[in-house]
C-alpha cells in the first residue's frame, strides 16, 4: 500500500516531464510528508491533451454525503478495482498519474514499534503512481476532485517491507494508462521489476503527520 509520500519536484519540472498543461492551484514547495487528504499532483489526459492538476488524496465515492462519510479510500486494490462500486467507473474512464519523489512504508520491531522506510526509484527518476480519480460534490454544490493510488501484491524484493506496493508506471506505459494508446491498461496493474525501487531506514519522526523537513528522508 502507500500511506505517505514526499514531493520535491517543482511543478514546472512536472509539466516538462509529462508534457502537460498546468492548473493554477497546484501545490508548491517541497513537501516531505504528504498525508492522506492533502492535495497531490495528478496528470490526466483528455483526448491526448495532458493536464497537471491538484486533487485531494482520498477518493470520495459519489454516494458519500460528506468527505468523511465512509472509509478513507487512499488506495485501490488492482485485483478488485474493476468490480468495486467505488472504483469501477473510474478504472474504466478516469485514470491518472500521481507524481511523487518517494514514499514511506513501515515495518515493526520486536516490541511492536513502527520503523519507517523511505522508498524511491532506483534510477532516481520521479515516481508516477497509477491512480484513479473521481469528482465529488457536497450538498452545497462545492466540487472536490479526489484520487486514490492503485496497489498490487509486492514483488519478492519489496515483500521484505510490506506485502503490497503501489503500481509504479514506466514512462513508456504512461500513454496506455492515460487512455491515449488504446485499451489494455489493466495489464499494467502489477508490481515492477525487483530492481525498480530502492529504500533506506529513516527516523521515526515521520510517524507524526505533523513532521516536516528534508531530514525526514535522511538515512538513519
Amino acid at each position: 500500500m502507500c500511506g505517505r509520500m514526499a514531493v520535491t519536484l517543482p511543478p514546472d519540472a512536472m509539466v516538462q516531464l509529462f508534457a502537460a498543461s498546468p492548473d493554477n492551484d497546484l501545490p508548491t514547495g517541497e513537501n516531505y510528508n504528504v498525508c492522506p487528504t492533502n492535495s497531490v499532483h495528478v496528470v490526466t489526459s483528455d483526448g491526448g491533451a495532458r493536464r497537471l492538476q491538484a486533487m485531494r488524496w482520498g477518493f470520495i465515492p459519489t454516494w458519500y454525503k460528506k468527505p468523511n462519510g465512509g472509509p478513507l479510500l487512499i488506495n485501490a486494490r488492482s485485483e478488485t478495482i474493476a468490480e468495486k462500486p467505488a472504483f469501477r467507473a473510474a478504472a474504466r474512464a478516469r485514470r491518472g498519474l500521481i507524481v511523487a519523489t518517494g514514499f514511506y512504508e513501515w515495518t515493526k520491531d520486536a516490541e511492536g514499534g513502527r520503523d519507517p522506510w523511505y522508498i524511491t526509484r532506483s534510477d532516481g527518476a520521479p515516481i508516477a503512481f497509477a491512480s484513479v480519480w473521481q469528482d465529488w460534490t457536497d450538498p452545497d454544490g462545492t466540487a472536490i476532485r479526489t484520487c486514490a493510488i492503485v496497489t498490487t501484491g509486492a514483488n519478492a524484493a519489496m515483500q521484505a517491507i510490506h506485502h503490497r506496493q503501489p503500481v509504479i508506471l514506466e514512462q513508456d506505459d504512461w500513454p496506455l494508462w492515460l487512455g491515449e494508446a488504446g485499451k489494455g491498461a489493466a495489464l499494467l496493474m502489477k508490481a515492477g521489476s525487483e530492481d525498480q525501487l530502492h529504500w533506506h531506514r529513516v527516523d521515526r519522526a515521520v510517524n507524526s503527520n505533523r513532521a516536516s523537513g528534508p531530514e525526514l528522508i535522511e538515512p538513519l
